[in-house]
């Protein structure tokens, strides 16, 4: 009986033993998950559905698990029970933002709406008809706020005086984002707030011809310092009222361009819950901008998928409708000026080495082409340090480092993005938004050589979005502008022309999609988990009444999703 008996235990024995004993419960609890999963597991079937897959593009069934995940993807074979009740509509992967502001889409839902103003009376009606539905807002307290405005549409730059004229409004706290959200313009009550003689500010402009009002880039701060906040209970009314219009345009996950450590604790406080329907890549804005702030922020990714910070976002210049964008030549219709940089290049690449060394991935706001060039070098620098005997390119896919906006790059740095593959995050509705005036801005020859690149970067796999707010946040509006280089809002090209603007550049359907969901995944780390309906891969998808492929493209600028589900749950339906 001797093979009875155990061995005399010592503490190597005991070790293995327990080890053994551990092993063994840990298989078995992964199996009764995977138990778990297969018996909870629940089965939808449509007309068709589209995976992203190349190994098997198109399917009619998948199955999701308990843990909200796809379990199974697969073909009910004609005639079988699934096949024969399948779900009206054609089902896709959920689509994901590459750039959007959550906080500040959810703030301006429930502030004046000035996108389209053509007249300083149109705005003016604006705000009255707003305040009607907000009486008391306009206080010390609480100003109003809204965004939209064009200068290029109202005939001149706005002033404070522009508000006084309207009985109505002479005494309140109104502060309104110009379209870009790169300048703001305030009334008089705002600006008796301010010293009464203000500097210029390095970085940022003070509009004061043809007056007082309007506040650019940096010159917003002393602004924004004085802005009453709103607290979070507010804030938390406006990421569900974000997160609701998200889903009705079908977007299930958005990379969130730009969000202080404050509102990150917010974020993390109400990730998972029933109100949190949209997935959220976060990159950090530290509370001074263009800084180094790792002991207020840190590395995080929900268990659940809902909430992952592990990016920055740093500034290099403003925008170009407000001349703000940093070019290496000037202007071509104001020869005066070549832009502004938001922080200069030493401490932009400082910056960029600092985050970059602390593990996070860096996102930096460029636009113009001389923008553009310091962020590569900073960016290309911090991959010379992080890596010294590796490719840069090598470096570069483990960082993932990305240039938002990407709008306006030199002939020599688009070769350098190319090389290294560093990431465009693009808006294709940028594009054909800034179509109007972009030549005025930076004359023809610029223009072609430099601006709005999609399919010459396709190699750089972009990352495309929509700015939100700046531009709606309806992704096939997004997918439209970028197949046919025309405005989604009229179907038409510059001057009202039939003819898409550089069409050399748009994209083809497939290109354009996968933009808004595996553009979106690589350039946030979730590739094989986003953007893609296969085995493993969170349960986010789409329901429409027709397959995109099978639509004519300008149904695409009025189409509207039937059904969105994230994470297996239906967060919402257009007939219900």
């Amino acid at each position: 009986m001797d093979w009875l008996r155990l061995p005399t235990f010592g503490r190597d024995t005991v070790w293995l033993y327990s080890s053994a004993v551990i092993v063994a419960v840990a298989g078995f609890v992964k199996i009764r998950q995977g138990v778990v999963d297969y018996t909870y597991t629940e089965t939808h079937c449509y007309q068709s559905v589209r995976t992203n897959s190349l190994a098997e593009p198109y399917v009619n069934c998948f199955s999701v698990s308990p843990t909200g995940k796809f379990s199974k993807v697969f073909e009910a074979a004609e005639g079988t029970e699934l096949a024969r009740n399948a779900s009206p509509g054609f089902a896709m992967p959920g689509l994901w933002d590459g750039h959007g502001h959550l906080l500040q889409y959810g703030e301006f839902l429930n502030s004046v709406d000035l996108f389209g103003s053509t007249s300083m009376d149109d705005v003016r009606s604006r705000v009255r008809g707003y305040l009607s539905e907000k009486p008391g807002v306009g206080s010390k307290e609480e100003w109003v706020r809204g965004v939209g405005w064009d200068q290029m549409a109202l005939g001149k730059m706005p002033t404070a005086d522009d508000l006084t004229a309207d009985e109505e409004l002479k005494d309140l706290y109104i502060m309104l984002d110009r379209v870009d959200v790169h300048c703001i313009w305030v009334s008089q009550a705002v600006l008796n707030l301010l010293p009464e003689s203000i500097p210029d500010v390095p970085g940022g402009e003070i509009v004061r011809e043809p007056g007082m009002g309007v506040f650019c880039d940096n010159a917003m701060d002393m602004v924004m310092a004085l802005w009453p906040k709103p607290g979070n209970e507010k804030k938390q009314q406006f990421l569900k009222s974000a997160m609701g219009k998200l889903n009705e345009v079908g977007l299930v996950g958005m990379h969130d361009a730009g969000v202080t450590p404050g509102n990150l604790e917010l974020y993390k406080s109400l990730a998972g819950n029933d109100d949190w329907t949209v997935r959220i890549y976060a990159m950090v804005e530290c509370y001074e901008r263009n800084s180094f702030c790792p002991d207020e922020v840190d590395r995080y990714t929900s268990p659940d998928g809902f909430l992952s910070i592990q990016s920055v976002k740093l500034f290099a210049d403003g925008a170009l409708g407000s001349w703000g964008s940093a070019l290496i030549d000037p202007y071509t219709d104001r020869p005066d000026t070549s832009g502004s940089l938001l922080v200069n290049a030493s401490e932009l690449i400082y910056d960029t080495v600092a985050w970059a060394n602390e593990g996070f991935q860096v996102n930096i706001h460029a636009i113009g082409d001389l923008a553009n060039r310091y962020a590569m070098d900073a960016i290309i620098t911090s991959l010379r340090l992080l890596c010294p005997n590796e490719p840069l390119s090598v470096c570069q896919s483990y960082h993932r480092f990305r240039i938002e906006h990407s709008q306006i790059i030199h002939p020599d740095d688009q070769a350098r993005m190319h090389a290294v593959g560093i990431i465009p995050s693009i808006q294709p509705t940028h594009a054909t938004s800034d179509m109007a005036y972009a030549e005025k801005r930076l004359g023809a020859e610029r223009t072609a050589k430099e601006a709005y690149r999609m399919r010459s970067v396709l190699d750089a796999k972009p990352v495309l979005g929509s700015d939100f707010p700046v531009e709606p946040p309806n992704p096939f509006q997004g997918i439209y502008a970028a197949v046919t280089r025309r405005s989604p809002h009229t179907g038409k090209g510059t001057d009202d022309s039939p003819d898409g603007w550089y069409t050399e550049e748009a994209l083809d359907l497939d290109q354009a999609i996968r933009g808004f969901t595996e553009g979106p995944a690589y350039g946030g780390f979730t590739k094989g988990k986003t953007g893609i309906i296969k085995p493993g891969a969170y349960a986010d998808w789409i329901v429409l009444d027709a397959p995109l492929e099978s639509l004519n493209v300008e149904d695409l600028r009025s189409l509207r999703v039937k059904e969105t589900w994230v994470g297996g749950k239906k967060v919402y339906s257009r007939d219900e």
